[in-house]
This record gives C-alpha cells, sequence and structure tokens, in this order.
C-alpha cells in the first residue's frame, strides 16, 4: 500500500520553521513511495484560530512547492465523529465518565510527587454515576488503560520505544465542556484520512503512546509512526522568536527562494550519504529516506542557510531572478531597460544571500550615492588624492571601446607609471562611484554605469571632497 501523510497545523500564527521542516518531511517520504501528501488543519482552538493564520499557512505551503493531494479537512467540521467516537468506547467500557472535583484531583497532586490519576471513578457503579448525571455534576471522560504491560512502537527514526502501562494513567479524552481533546481527535481524523504514517516533531513522543491506545480501544489499525528531531537555534536551544525570523512567511518578505528554504530545511537533521548540498525539490524527493534522519537535534545556522541561499541564487536565471526581485521591490530598477536591471543582477547574485540583499546592496546601480561614511572618507582622502581622481577622469572620458578589459588595461597601466599602489587609486575611485568599499569588479561597474554617469559621479565626488 502506498503511504498516505498528513501535515496539521494548527491555525494559531503563521508557518514556523518546525513546522514547515515536518510538512517537507512527510512531503519527501510520501512522494518518494509514490504516496499521498494531505494537510489537515486543527481549528478546534476556536478562540486562538483565525481564518488569516489559516490562509498565510496554506499560502506558504504552496510557495515552498509543498502541494496537497486531497481536498484539506478541517478539524472543526468533524465534531459528529468525536462524539460518535467516545459514545463507543463508553458503550464498551473502554471508558468511562470521571466526576472527581478540582479539590479531590488537588488532594491526589499534594499526596504525590508527581501527578497521576488513581482510577477515583473507574470502578463505580451505574447507579452512581447516573445519580451524578441527575445531579448536573460535571464530568470529564477517561480512557480505561491498562495498568500492567507495556506500550510499544517501532519509531522509523528513534527505533523501539517502551513505556510501562504503570507509567499511564486513566488519562481525559473529552474534557468537562463535552470538547474532546488532541489526542483523541488525532486518531479519529487520521483513521477517518487513512494515514498510513505519521510523521512528527519529537516533542509528540508522549502523545503517541496515549494515541496508540487510543487506537487499540477503537479497534483501529496502528499507523507508523516517525518522530523528528527538534530544530534548535545556535544557543542550542529550542528555536524561537528570541532567535529573530522563525517563520516561513519570514524568510519570503527577506528575499529568500522556496527552493533554498525547502533545501536547507531538508538537511537539518538529515544527510543523504554523499558530499551533495544543494538539492532542488525533485533530486530531495529522489534522494530522501527515512532512515538516513539523525536522532540529534539540529542547530539552525543563519550563515549555512545564507550559504544554500547564495548558491541558489547563483543557479537561476538573471532573467527570472528579476521577476523574483520586482516581486518584493516593484520599483527595483524600474527607471533602467530591463537588460540594464539583468546585468546588475549578474555582478550583484554572487555576493547577495538574498534577494532583498541584492537589492539592498546594489543601490548605486540606480542613483549617485548621497551620503558617505564619515570615517572611510578620512581614510581615504588624503591631499593627493582630488589629483589622482581626476587623472583617471581623464582616462575614464579618453577611452573610445567602453568595456571593462579597456578600463582595466588603462588603469593598470596608469598605476604602473605613477607608483602608485591599488589602495591608493582603486578604492577611493570605488568610494565615490558606490559609496561603499566593497562590491563586484569595480571595471564591470564603471562600464555598465557608462562613461557619463562615472565622469558625473567623480566631479561631484571632487566639488564636495576638496
Amino acid at each position: 500500500m502506498k503511504p498516505r501523510v498528513r501535515f496539521a497545523p494548527s491555525p494559531t500564527g503563521q508557518l514556523h520553521l518546525g513546522g514547515a521542516r515536518t510538512a517537507l518531511s512527510n512531503f519527501l517520504f510520501t512522494k518518494s513511495q509514490g504516496g499521498s501528501f494531505l494537510v489537515r488543519i486543527e481549528d478546534t482552538d476556536l478562540e486562538r484560530s483565525k481564518t488569516e493564520h489559516t490562509d498565510q499557512i496554506c499560502d506558504s505551503l504552496e510557495w515552498l512547492g509543498l502541494h496537497w493531494d486531497e481536498e484539506m479537512v478541517y478539524q472543526s467540521e468533524n465534531g459528529s465523529s468525536y462524539v460518535k467516537g467516545i459514545d463507543s468506547l463508553l458503550e464498551s467500557g473502554k471508558a468511562y465518565r470521571c466526576f472527581a472535583s478540582k479539590q479531590e484531583l488537588d488532594d491526589i497532586r499534594e499526596s504525590s510527587d508527581s501527578f497521576h490519576y488513581t482510577g477515583l471513578w473507574s470502578d463505580r457503579e451505574e447507579k452512581d454515576i447516573e445519580t451524578e448525571i441527575e445531579k448536573g455534576t460535571p464530568f470529564t471522560i477517561r480512557l480505561r488503560t491498562p495498568q500492567t504491560g507495556n506500550t510499544e512502537f517501532n519509531d522509523l527514526i528513534y527505533g523501539n520505544i517502551t513505556v510501562s502501562n504503570t507509567e499511564i494513567d486513566d488519562f481525559i479524552i473529552a474534557r468537562s465542556d463535552g470538547s474532546p481533546v488532541y489526542n483523541f481527535t488525532n486518531v479519529i481524523d487520521d483513521q477517518a484520512m487513512a494515514i498510513t504514517h505519521v510523521i512528527r516533531g519529537e516533542d509528540h513522543v508522549p502523545n503517541t503512546t496515549k494515541q496508540i491506545l487510543i487506537y487499540k480501544a477503537l479497534g483501529y489499525d496502528v499507523p507508523q509512526f516517525a518522530h523528528l528531531p527538534m530544530i534548535l537555534g545556535e544557543d542550542k536551544k529550542r528555536l524561537s522568536k528570541r532567535h529573530g525570523a522563525t517563520g516561513v512567511y519570514e524568510y519570503r518578505k527577506m528575499g529568500y527562494q522556496p527552493a533554498a528554504l525547502l533545501n536547507y530545511l531538508a538537511l537539518l537533521g538529515w544527510n543523504p550519504g554523499t558530499e551533495q548540498e544543494i538539492f532542488d525539490l525533485p533530486q530531495l524527493v529522489e534522494k530522501f529516506d527515512l532512515s538516513k534522519v539523525q536522532k540529534k537535534s539540529a542547530v539552525f545556522d543563519q550563515k549555512k542557510f545564507n550559504w544554500v541561499s547564495s548558491q541558489h541564487l547563483m543557479l537561476q536565471q538573471n532573467s527570472d531572478l528579476l521577476e523574483h526581485v520586482r516581486g518584493i521591490d516593484k520599483q527595483w530598477g524600474m527607471e533602467k531597460d530591463p537588460s540594464y536591471c539583468i546585468r546588475v543582477i549578474d555582478l550583484m547574485k554572487p555576493r547577495s544571500d538574498s534577494l532583498l540583499d541584492l537589492v539592498d546592496q546594489s543601490g548605486y546601480f540606480f542613483s549617485q550615492p548621497q551620503e558617505f561614511d564619515q570615517t572611510d572618507l578620512k581614510k581615504l582622502w588624503k591631499e593627493d588624492t582630488s589629483a589622482i581622481i581626476l587623472d583617471l577622469k581623464l582616462i575614464i572620458d579618453s577611452i573610445s571601446e567602453f568595456i571593462a578589459s579597456s578600463l582595466e588595461e588603462k588603469f593598470k597601466e596608469f598605476m604602473e607609471k605613477s607608483g602608485l599602489g591599488f589602495g591608493k587609486v582603486m578604492k577611493p575611485l570605488r568610494f565615490i562611484l558606490c559609496g561603499n568599499l566593497k562590491g563586484p569588479s569595480l571595471y564591470e561597474v564603471i562600464e555598465l554605469l557608462g562613461k557619463e554617469e562615472s565622469i558625473k559621479r567623480i566631479n561631484k565626488a571632487i566639488n564636495e571632497f576638496k
């Protein structure tokens, strides 16, 4: 049977990186075997669940290319299925009503180091239960769990996991207001969706043992489970807002490409067993194997991600990148011919980590720098600098074939004859043309700016800095 997996986010916020990695792992696993990827929105928390969060999660999944294969399921629409499941367990005696008061439960907690429900209502006679119902006493519904033996499963990543049933009390499956708890709804929904494999974060391991007991109580086949290692920040603590951007939408706004984010998320805790580090989505589908997912938590390294992102930028056509750049900055280069913008992209993408980074670094190609770092200016602009720059201006004006190679030849000839070093000549020139000291080949920059614009910027700088 081909696998059927689901990604089941709660619409209480944007899709965070951990959720995206979970969705990706599900997608890669099932697609590598010709299976189905489903999405279920767990929106039973009516106070915190928002339509805008659902929309943003779905939009982020589509942006990443993680398209689901069947109609999306909304948990809030499955209330009747939960009631039917609860009734079935009550009728079979595998669950029971618990009328224990808050005070009684507090007393249990105080009398033990760790709270373990002692089954106060597990063996009450039917007449006692009917009496409390008639009185209108609130009650929860608890699953009657075995108190001998073990609950165990073979995790596809961590191997055999065994929990003694003495550590699992008769846990609640429906609250006093009648609403079912997470572990119960998950089982009902996964059964209805014919889910064969449940792939999620390792923080769900305690839930898995409880869910297995629910599966068995209902007479359902138990799916296979795989628990992914956690994603940590560089401080080795669980990734959270204190580490900066943690949501897919945030990284999208910063100009990172979906292929790069997918690539890096896949590498968090997974290794194909080769030296290859750059993958597109079809390659990830081909290579992905759950058995190669590491058990150790993975650290989100922003520098490593930036490198992965830069490699994906280099693989893309400049014309395609122009369209993507305009997607995050509609005005970028609009006053210039598209061919000019494409040349800018060609020069800047080897030095950029993201599209936004490219935009931020390339401003001097479209307008003359208006502000200069005064510390750098003081270091660069000496008594003879204006004279040197004027000589360079004459060279620029004299070149008939205005291309980078001709500029390089003439400038090097000038430096050899004058005995001036590169830093004395080219650094101040880059500074006044670009407003900074770093960037692509200055010869190519000057060629792209053109003779007229280059001379204009030189004249302005000499007048200001003299």
